[in-house]
């Protein structure tokens, strides 16, 4: 038992430290801003979700086994609350404002919102398999196939903190949010071009179809029917993503699939042409 609670402890200590260091950062005059913003951002971004997530447990569960895992994980939860109760106690007149946590709580009563909060933690490792995929698979895609390239950031990246009167508990939860909502949405895009690609066929369910059609367009921007023939599909097939004039160029320098634009690369930035 001793073995678990001073793991438990030591990585309270680690992550109470980081989540003060990534505080302190940005207050280091210029250079501290220019870290502190590629913090925010993929790949910084990814680097601070990953030494406050999973690295922790994978790390000392390899080492010392499963009294790493679970005290690597309570040392986890009992670092954020302690730095939520610290940011808190710093922002004392924030705290006593309006706040969200205390209207939730009035509405739906303190544990059961508390509750469902840790609830939605456990879809954590759901998001960083996403986000991995996202890193891994899909820039695969890229040059077999010239699938759209996209530049991360603009997706994963994290700036409630910079809102006025947000601070501890909303803090924390809302950065969760912001960190996995871009996560979902730049999935959902990658997922979009992996449809439209090999499967441009509407679903025979008009109700799925008017269901996903936010987070896949292309169901009313070019699929097709299901009542069409596969003569249809190759048709889509070839006005979509046909023989490309620019056949010297890369894959995904080519042509536009489904309205995405060309990536081109101007004096080594990248920009779009329609």
């Amino acid at each position: 038992m001793i073995p678990l609670l001073l793991i438990a402890a030591s990585t309270l200590v680690g992550i109470a430290g980081f989540a003060g260091l990534l505080y302190l950062i940005p207050r280091l005059g210029a250079a501290g801003t220019r870290i502190g913003a590629w913090l925010c951002r993929a790949p910084g971004l990814d680097l601070v979700v990953s030494l406050v997530t999973w690295i922790p447990p994978t790390v000392l569960g390899i080492l010392l086994g499963w009294r790493g895992v679970v005290g690597s994980i309570i040392g986890q939860v009992l670092g954020m609350l302690v730095w939520m109760f610290a940011h808190e106690l710093a922002n004392r007149k924030r705290v006593n404002g309006p706040r969200i946590v205390t209207f939730l709580n009035r509405t739906v009563g303190r544990l059961n919102n508390h509750i469902a909060l840790w609830v939605t933690a456990a879809a954590l490792p759901c998001f960083i398999l996403i986000r991995v995929a996202e890193l891994c698979i899909y820039p695969l895609l890229t040059p077999l196939v010239g699938l759209p390239r996209y530049r991360h950031a603009d997706w994963v990246n994290v700036s409630r903190q910079k809102f006025t009167g947000l601070v501890g508990h909303d803090l924390i939860w809302c950065l969760y949010c912001d960190w996995m909502t871009g996560v979902y949405a730049l999935g959902a895009e990658m997922l979009r071009n992996v449809e439209s690609f090999w499967c441009p066929i509407r679903f025979a369910s008009g109700q799925k179809c008017e269901n996903c059609k936010l987070d896949f367009p292309d169901i009313d921007r070019g699929w097709v029917p299901p009542e069409g023939t596969m003569g249809d599909v190759v048709a889509t097939l070839e006005k979509m993503y046909g023989p490309p004039a620019t056949a010297d160029l890369p894959r995904d320098q080519r042509h536009p699939w489904f309205g995405h634009p060309v990536r081109m690369t101007v004096e080594g930035r990248a920009t779009d042409v329609t």
